[in-house]
């Protein structure tokens, strides 16, 4: 029994006689199912009514697994039918993943070939949900720029209507080729004495088992996704085609038109326009953490003058707004000494305290009587400590610091 479907991808439907039955797994006399391998997913369909829910080869065999127990017997001949949709979605997009690749040639230093993934689709239309992936090696930092660029090169080539051919050549021969592209992590085709090579036609040849379109012009629109670093020295390209791939360009073009539209520009000015609003932003941020930073001097200063008496030192016991955790923790640090040997800060929402002391009342302690009363926790040492998810209202805890 061989295997047609790498040969043969357009050979959907097909009638052969069942050489063996173990449960629901069928082995046919021969097929033109795919197997599952190469990083594309096993052809979906159905025999003799079953459908087949998984396709693997097992020991020199193609073993088709079925849903049910199938009603036929050994020897008997059945009619086979490939799910066309499916099919024809993976031969578009292992073909594009060659397109890819041949785009990274010329774009990229140092390449080499990482792998490659389809992942099976949910729906039923399998292009609805379903991505593709190709693993780089290379030394070039593969950044939005050059992403765009993989993405336009790839469509050129699809538009150029470039003949996709399969043959098999000598092992050796092949190997000698700079120009075919090998997996060398997984050796795919590696293992006999010939090795099957696709070659799109005056762009990539790579060694492959995959079923492919005869012609790119058949793969349609491919859209970039996304890009990852799965592990050392790989860089991840993910990408769409059919209807993902359609609707992510679809979706892109309304969010970025909708943009354009309340800023009040076109498309091509888009992000000269929104470069100006980034500049203008950072220089507000920046005014406004100045403000911010003159409202919290503003607030110390006010302290400073309302400091306390307890067990014969000055206290400065006070809320603060706009300071994080930290930022309360730093500024009672500077505070402690002078003009107050304990500085208690509290942020306005009675959310957290800070506590820095000179030595002779223990910050922790002070912490930890503070969160005993209103909840949370906190922890530090003798001179400096924190607490936060406090349940009470910053002058609440002020009160209590200096009544306690």
């Amino acid at each position: 029994m061989t295997s047609h479907a790498p040969a043969a991808p357009y050979e959907w439907e097909f009638s052969t006689a069942v050489e063996s039955i173990h449960g629901t797994s069928v082995v046919l006399e021969e097929t033109y199912f795919y197997a599952e391998g190469g990083g594309q997913p096993a052809d979906r369909g159905q025999i003799g009514g079953i459908d087949v829910v998984d396709v693997q080869h097992d020991g020199g065999e193609v073993v088709h697994e079925l849903a049910v127990d199938p009603a036929f017997a050994v020897g008997e001949t059945v009619d086979a039918a490939v799910d066309a949709a499916f099919r024809r979605y993976c031969m578009r997009a292992h073909t594009a993943s060659h397109v890819l690749y041949g785009a990274g040639r010329r774009l990229l230093d140092e390449l080499g070939y990482g792998g490659f993934d389809i992942s099976a689709p949910t729906g039923e239309e399998p292009s609805a949900d379903g991505k593709v992936r190709v693993d780089f090696t290379t030394t070039t930092e593969i950044d939005d720029e050059t992403l765009v660029e993989l993405e336009r090169l790839t469509n050129r080539a699809v538009w150029d209507s470039r003949p996709v051919r399969w043959e098999r050549l000598d092992r050796e021969a092949a190997l000698s080729r700079e120009d075919v592209a090998f997996n060398t992590k997984t050796e795919e085709g590696l293992d006999g004495d010939t090795v099957r090579v696709v070659t799109v036609e005056g762009w990539d040849a790579a060694a492959c088992g995959g079923t492919h379109v005869e012609n790119t012009r058949e793969i349609g629109p491919v859209t970039v996704l996304e890009r990852s670093n799965p592990g050392e020295g790989l860089t991840r390209v993910e990408f769409a085609v059919g209807h993902r791939a359609i609707d992510r360009r679809a979706r892109e073009r309304t969010q970025a038109t909708e943009a354009a539209r309340r800023l009040e520009t076109g498309l091509a000015e888009l992000p000269e326009m929104v470069g100006q609003l980034a500049r203008e932003n950072e220089t507000l941020r920046g005014e406004r953490d100045e403000l911010r930073a003159a409202i919290v001097d503003a607030r110390l200063a006010q302290l400073r003058e309302e400091t306390v008496e307890k067990d014969g030192q000055a206290w400065l016991v006070g809320t603060v707004a706009g300071l994080d955790a930290n930022a309360l923790a730093d500024r009672a640090q500077e505070l402690a000494g002078e003009p107050a040997a304990v500085a208690v800060l509290v942020d306005e929402d009675g959310q957290y305290v800070a506590v820095a002391t000179t030595g002779e009342v223990d910050a922790g302690e002070l912490v930890n009587e503070v969160t005993d009363e209103f909840g949370g926790g906190g922890g530090g040492g003798p001179t400096l400590a924190q607490g936060g998810g406090l349940g009470a209202d910053g002058e609440e805890i002020v009160a209590f610091v200096r009544s306690s």
